[in-house]
């Protein structure tokens, strides 16, 4: 299952990015300009909180995985999820065709899927993250 939620992700990226034909509104490349900002300041921001080789792409738990609560994840469990999001959905603002909000819509879907396998497997490994995961959003800071 993890496989196929990364091949979905991965092909999802690669058609929203691939297709992306930008409008030529001030709105829509302010709306996107603003997504990108925040999108980067995002996967920053999880960059300093992690360390080298705690990433991965597949949702099951590195070997020597250390649990990461400090930082942009005590706001937010899955901020590199968001990061793509943020950083796809400036691509949706900039040539936002109906078939194109799907593709993101599904990316969405696999990602949430995605954070709830990690989620499930992170409890397995760690004591604590029940804890963790009560007291944090899991994508959006205060709301979700």
């Amino acid at each position: 299952m993890s496989a196929v939620l990364v091949a979905a992700q991965l092909a999802l990226i690669v058609l929203l990015v691939a297709t992306t034909q930008p409008l030529a509104t001030p709105l829509a490349n302010a709306a996107a300009f603003a997504l990108v900002v925040a999108a980067t300041f995002v996967g920053i921001a999880a960059l300093a909180a992690n360390r080298p080789g705690n990433f991965n792409i597949r949702p099951e738990v590195k070997p020597r995985a250390r649990l990461v609560t400090d930082g942009i994840y005590a706001h937010v469990r899955h901020p590199m999820y968001l990061a793509v999001l943020l950083g796809l959905l400036a691509a949706v603002a900039a040539d936002p065709r109906p078939w194109r909000i799907g593709a993101w819509l599904a990316l969405l879907a696999a990602l949430l899927l995605k954070a709830t396998r990690e989620e499930r497997l992170l409890a397995q490994r760690f004591a604590e993250y029940p804890a963790y995961a009560a007291r944090t959003r899991r994508l959006l800071p205060g709301l979700y």
